[in-house]
């Protein structure tokens, strides 16, 4: 009996090829080749699952044209790439990896807004440049994170992972806001208290997005809520790039409208929004929050294990449109 086709979208760990050449004919991109959308296509012809890595864009228009696609598992919690709706109504599965990443993700979170707060990116451009000569006051004063007011849109997971960390170990205040309120037991274990969203833009000394992209959360961050936040206020995103107007905060920046912001995420990433580059109170990474070695390995292990056990057990593991499954 012949190996069911799959195609491997991007570069992975090779030990996670040779574990996925034990149950299917695989057709790799271990040469990390950038392929347009027409080729994508074409690699995916007579492939029933695809591995992709969160920017490969499964849609009605591929779904169409590569019928023999049954699943489609992404390495990353998120699935802003994934029209949901069409992949069920062509019956093909979407996964992703949820969990493996939460404490990853939440110490990089953690970490971006103490660069932001304590302007880490600024003063070592200065040093760098050699303009270091003489000790001042002022120089690179930033804003505590100890005791400070900590606010989080999205409470899921990585939210109530940041929270946990800002409460226990900087005896921070905890605000949150989501579209739904936490039960009260998780509440306190992140000792966090739930508020409005106007409230939240108005408190919050730093502000963390650790929503999900969709829809209704396209610019969730624009002019309109960047002017409700403190003029002290750091803002940072490791969500999704889209969730922030990325041109309305780079203006806030450079006006002094928040203090400083913290991105690993952006509209349209790679690219981002060329303001972004010439305002010296942002920090920037390259959507790298869950990027430890431990971290990326669980990651495609998972998304490899949902291959699997679709294709080859029925069973796949973190089914985003389980619907699919009734029909199987």
């Amino acid at each position: 009996m012949s190996k069911p086709r799959i195609l491997v979208a991007r570069v992975i760990f090779p030990e996670v090829i040779a574990k996925l050449e034990q149950h299917f004919e695989v057709e790799h991109n271990q040469a990390d080749e950038a392929w347009p959308r027409e080729r994508l296509l074409a690699k995916l012809q007579g492939k029933a699952g695809v591995f992709t890595t969160g920017g490969e864009r499964i849609d009605g228009e591929l779904l169409a044209a590569c019928p023999s696609l049954k699943i489609a598992a992404n390495m990353a919690v998120g699935f802003n790439n994934f029209d949901l709706p069409a992949m069920t109504a062509a019956g093909v599965l979407g996964t992703n990896t949820p969990d493996v990443l939460t404490e990853t993700t939440a110490d990089f979170g953690f970490a971006l807004l103490m660069a932001t707060a304590r302007r880490v990116t600024e003063s070592e451009h200065y040093l760098r440049a050699g303009k270091w000569q003489k000790w001042a006051y002022d120089m690179f004063a930033g804003s505590d994170v100890h005791g400070s007011t900590l606010g989080i849109l999205g409470m899921g997971r990585i939210g109530q992972g940041i929270a946990r960390r800002g409460a226990h170990g900087f005896g921070m205040k905890v605000i949150y806001h989501n579209r739904s309120r936490l039960p009260a037991e998780q509440e306190a274990a992140c000792k966090a208290r739930y508020v409005s969203k106007e409230e939240l833009l108005r408190t919050a000394d730093h502000l963390v997005l650790v929503l999900p992209y969709s829809a209704q959360s396209h610019h969730a961050i624009a002019a309109a809520e960047l002017a409700q936040m403190k003029p002290t206020a750091n803002l940072i995103n490791i969500a999704r790039g889209g969730i922030v107007d990325d041109a309305a905060l780079a203006q806030a920046l450079r006006d002094k409208r928040i203090a400083a912001a913290g991105l690993d995420v952006y509209e349209g990433e790679p690219k981002l929004h060329p303001d972004l580059l010439t305002v010296p109170n942002v920090v920037l990474t390259p959507h790298i929050a869950s990027a430890t070695v431990p971290t990326r390995k669980a990651m495609a292990q998972l998304a490899a294990d949902n291959l699997i056990g679709f294709l080859v057990h029925g069973k796949p593991l973190t089914p985003l449109n389980p619907d699919v499954l009734q029909r199987t």
